[in-house]
C-alpha cells in the first residue's frame, strides 16, 4: 500500500496529522428563522388561551373617569384602593349607561319586513330606568285631558264620566251605511320610526286607512298627532315576545311571558305612555306572547279597563286574544289576509281581491300592510274604485264593532 508525503514524514509512535473539517450547522439560517416564528406562534397562542381575559380580546374603549371636587369632609383612610376599583369598574361599564344609542332590528309581525332603528338608553332602557329618568313625552293636540292619568312614565288613557278612549278617538264614518253593505279596513303597522314612510303614508293613504304606531322613534308623538290631524285613526302597537326571542327582538320594554304580571304591566304603561289620541292596542310581532294564555289575559283586562279596543294582527294562530277579549265585552278586530307578505304590485293585489273576497263572504274583512313605497302605491289606487265594486273601506273601529254586532 503506498503511503503518501505526509504518512511518511510524521514522527514514529505519533498519530497522523487529521485534516481540518469544516464546521456544519444543522440548521440553514431559514430553518432557524422558520423554528423561532414557529416558538413564536406557540407562545402567543398559550397566551390567548390561558390568559383569564374576561373580554377574551374584544376591543375595549378606556375612558377616564374623574373623581368628584374634594368637599368638606375627607375619605376615610383606607378606601384609596377601593376608589380605584369602582373607577375601573365605572370605565368599563360607562358604555352601557344612560344616554347609549343602539340599533335594533324590527320585525313587522305581518310581512317580516325588518327595519334597523337606532333606540337610546342603552341596557337601561330595557329595564325601564332611562324612561324614568327621561321627561315624559308631552300632550298631543286634540286629546281630551279627562281621558288620561298620570303613570311614572308619563299620561296614559283612562275611562272618564263614561267616556272611553275607543269611543272618543274612532275616526268617523257611515255606520249606517256600513252595517248594510260589505265594509274592508286596513291596518297600516310599523310607523313612527321613519319620518318619510311615515309621513308618505298619513299624506297618500285616504283617512279611512288606520295606522298602527310603535311606541319607538324619534318622535312618535308627533308623526302620530299629524296623522290625527289628516282624520286617520291610530292604534297603538305593543311589542311582544315571538317564539324565536331574543334573536328576534321587537325592541326595548318587550312584554315577555318570563316576567311576572307586573314587570309586563309596568313595560305596558311605559308603551301606553309614549303618545295618546289611539283608540286601542294592537300586538308587534308576539307570536309567544299571544299564545300564552297566563301572560295575555291581564293585558287584555288592562286594555279593556282603560276604554281601549284590541286589535290582533291575525299572525299567529294560537292566539288567545279573541277569547279573552270576549270576556271582557270590549270591542276587538282580527286580520283576516296580510297584503304584502310578497311586497310585489302582483301579489299585493291579489291579497286584495282576495280581501274582497272575504269581504263579500263575511261582510266585514280586515287587511294588515306595512308602510312599503309599493304597498302604499297599490293600496292607494285599489281603494280608489273600490265602491264602485259595491265594497265600502271604513276605519279599524267601524270594522270591529261590525264584527261584535253581526
Amino acid at each position: 500500500m503506498t503511503e503518501t508525503a505526509d504518512d511518511l514524514s510524521a514522527p514514529l509512535g505519533q498519530d497522523k496529522p487529521r485534516r481540518k473539517r469544516r464546521l456544519r450547522l444543522p440548521f440553514t439560517a431559514t430553518q432557524a428563522l422558520a423554528v423561532m416564528l414557529g416558538l413564536f406562534l406557540v407562545a402567543f397562542a398559550g397566551f390567548a388561551i390561558f390568559n383569564k381575559d374576561p373580554l377574551g380580546g374584544e376591543p375595549m374603549t378606556r375612558i377616564a373617569i374623574r373623581e368628584p371636587k374634594a368637599t368638606d369632609e375627607k375619605p376615610a383612610a383606607g378606601h384609596g384602593q377601593e376608589s380605584k376599583q369602582e373607577s375601573k369598574h365605572e370605565a368599563r361599564e360607562a358604555p352601557k349607561q344612560a344616554g347609549e344609542q343602539r340599533t335594533v332590528t324590527m320585525i313587522d309581525g305581518s310581512t317580516g319586513t325588518r327595519h334597523d332603528v337606532v333606540i337610546g338608553g342603552g341596557d337601561a332602557a330595557d329595564k325601564g330606568e332611562a324612561a324614568a329618568a327621561s321627561a315624559p313625552p308631552p300632550v298631543m293636540a286634540g286629546i281630551d285631558p279627562k281621558l288620561l292619568e298620570k303613570s311614572r312614565y308619563g299620561m296614559i288613557p283612562v275611562v272618564a264620566d263614561g267616556s272611553k278612549p275607543f269611543n272618543v278617538y274612532a275616526a268617523d264614518a257611515d255606520r249606517a251605511k256600513a252595517a248594510k253593505m260589505p265594509v274592508v279596513a286596513i291596518l297600516i303597522g310599523g310607523l313612527g320610526v321613519g319620518a318619510a314612510k311615515t309621513t308618505d303614508a298619513i299624506m297618500r293613504l285616504p283617512p279611512a286607512v288606520t295606522l298602527a304606531f310603535t311606541p319607538y322613534g324619534a318622535d312618535p308623538g308627533k308623526l302620530a298627532e299629524r296623522a290625527r290631524a289628516q282624520r286617520h285613526e291610530i292604534f297603538l302597537q305593543i311589542p311582544m315576545e315571538p317564539y324565536d326571542f331574543p334573536d328576534n327582538d321587537p325592541g326595548p320594554q318587550t312584554l315577555l311571558t318570563s316576567l311576572t304580571t307586573d314587570q309586563n304591566m309596568d313595560r305596558l304603561y311605559w308603551h301606553l305612555s309614549r303618545m295618546q289620541g289611539y283608540a286601542g292596542l294592537t300586538n308587534f310581532m308576539g307570536a309567544r306572547f299571544v299564545a300564552t294564555d297566563a301572560a295575555m289575559q291581564p293585558i287584555i283586562r288592562e286594555a279593556a279597563k282603560r276604554g281601549l279596543g284590541f286589535f290582533d294582527d291575525g299572525s299567529s294562530p294560537r292566539s288567545i286574544a279573541p277569547q279573552a277579549a270576549a270576556s271582557q265585552a270590549m270591542p276587538f278586530g282580527k286580520g283576516d289576509i296580510a297584503i304584502d307578505v310578497v311586497p310585489t304590485p302582483t301579489e299585493i293585489d291579489r291579497a286584495l281581491n282576495k280581501l274582497e273576497s272575504v269581504a263579500r263572504e263575511r261582510g266585514v274583512a280586515v287587511g294588515t300592510a306595512s308602510a312599503l313605497p309599493v304597498s302604499i302605491e297599490r293600496i292607494g289606487s285599489w281603494t280608489r274604485t273600490l265602491s264602485d265594486r259595491g265594497i265600502l273601506l271604513v276605519p279599524l273601529t267601524t270594522a270591529m264593532l261590525k264584527s261584535k254586532s253581526s
